[in-house]
């Protein structure tokens, strides 16, 4: 769903509240998710595109940047950027500068692939490994980057001593705070590296890595332990996806409970600023036409209402840790399930891409650019043929796209 036409002219009172995520103050509700772009080019370093871009989506209470990765290795998107070097950490200061000077927070995005990466693609053959729980290969992916167009491929073996991602992760919680962010996310969602960590299926590891719900968890604890102690964890957050089967991973509703609600229970002691969950999605759940597994139907079909299931956890008395949510909410939805104390704040990613002043049109009741002639160009997502800024920084803002309609 995401954000509709019809959501333009409603009150929207709780949304325009400020709100506090630990140490960081919002001045609305409304927090632009992360979206991959691939347009930090022709390296990963953050450059000035990448700077007009989020400079111009600043009146989100908060945004939370694209995935940055945190090594070499772990990349499986051409042009995704890095935070893993002083380079990356001064082009990111350019853009947490000019996203302060709009008066907007940003908060960077801790990101590893793990498994779901290629080895022969240009940042794998740099780095000669893929990183993985188990050599166990996920299903799906199609790498343009790579001729033939490859699916993954299973890693050639498991990380031997997981220890040291645990400190890639704290190298980028540090460059981060060189580079100027408010503070910074832990990515332990979709089917990539902390989340194959947790998984059953992808993590068959019998070292302390391994096994337990303890085990599976391990790499949470390890690395928001290293993060904290970098940042603090009053301005760390958390994204988990519970739902669905995302670059071949997911679980039973037992197994998956049982998983996220003890790593959730743990982020709520350890004070973090919020935890985002991402509700059940279809597109989260792929379909896998391989004879005699689940051919025809979803990955897991693991579909858990998110905030009812790990709610109260994160509500429990005392804590100080705030519950945000994604996964195709509406305006209407949104606001709802604020007033109504279910959330604290809403997460709104696609309706971002082509209304880069989305907050002022929904509180000004200001039409969208899909009325107004400049719709959604799903191309553009990822993809530019010669001029990156298309379908990027060209869209829009309400008065330039009132004054061409």
């Amino acid at each position: 769903m995401s954000i509709q036409p019809s959501d333009i002219g409603l009150p929207l009172k709780a949304l325009r509240e400020e709100v506090t995520l630990g140490s960081v103050t919002l001045k609305n509700r409304i927090i632009m998710s992360s979206l991959t772009r691939s347009r930090s080019e022709p390296v990963d370093v953050a450059n000035d595109l990448n700077v007009e871009y989020y400079r111009q989506r600043a009146g989100a209470g908060l945004i939370l940047s694209e995935g940055t990765l945190v090594s070499v290795q772990g990349t499986e998107w051409p042009h995704a950027p890095g935070i893993y070097s002083k380079e990356h950490a001064d082009g990111w200061r350019k853009v947490t500068d000019a996203v302060h000077g709009a008066g907007g927070r940003i908060f960077a995005q801790l990101w590893h692939v793990g498994r779901v990466a290629h080895p022969d693609t240009p940042f794998g053959k740099k780095a000669g490994l893929v990183s993985a729980a188990s050599p166990v290969s996920a299903r799906g992916g199609k790498f343009r980057a790579v001729e033939g167009e490859p699916s993954y491929v299973a890693p050639a073996r498991e990380h031997p001593d997981p220890s040291l991602l645990v400190q890639e992760f704290k190298r980028g919680a540090e460059f981060a705070k060189e580079a100027g962010f408010d503070g910074v996310e832990l990515h332990g969602a979709n089917g990539y590296l902390l989340n194959q960590f947790a998984d059953k299926s992808s993590n068959l590891r019998t070292d302390k890595w391994g096994g337990s719900v303890e085990n599976r968890a391990r790499i949470y604890v390890e690395t928001l332990k290293a993060v904290t102690e970098v940042w603090g964890p009053s301005r760390v957050g958390i994204k988990l996806n519970p739902c669905g089967g995302y670059n071949d991973v997911g679980m039973n509703e037992e197994d998956t409970k049982e998983t996220f609600s003890y790593i959730i229970d743990h982020c709520v002691k350890l004070g973090l600023a919020y935890v985002q969950l991402t509700r059940y999605l279809t597109f989260f759940d792929p379909v896998f036409d391989q004879p005699g597994i689940n051919q025809g139907k979803q990955r897991v079909q693991t579909q858990l209402d998110v905030v009812e299931t790990f709610g109260p956890i994160i509500r429990a008395a005392g804590s100080k840790t705030k519950l945000i949510l994604n996964g195709g909410l509406s305006a209407a939805e949104a606001e709802k399930l604020v007033a109504e104390k279910k959330i604290d704040a809403a997460v709104i990613g696609r309706s971002f891409i082509n209304n880069p002043d989305l907050v002022s049109r929904l509180f000004n009741a200001q039409p969208l650019n899909e009325t107004l002639g400049f719709p959604l160009n799903p191309f553009g997502f990822y993809n530019f043929a010669d001029n990156a800024a298309v379908g990027y920084t060209d869209y829009p803002d309400f008065a330039t796209a009132q004054a061409k309609a």
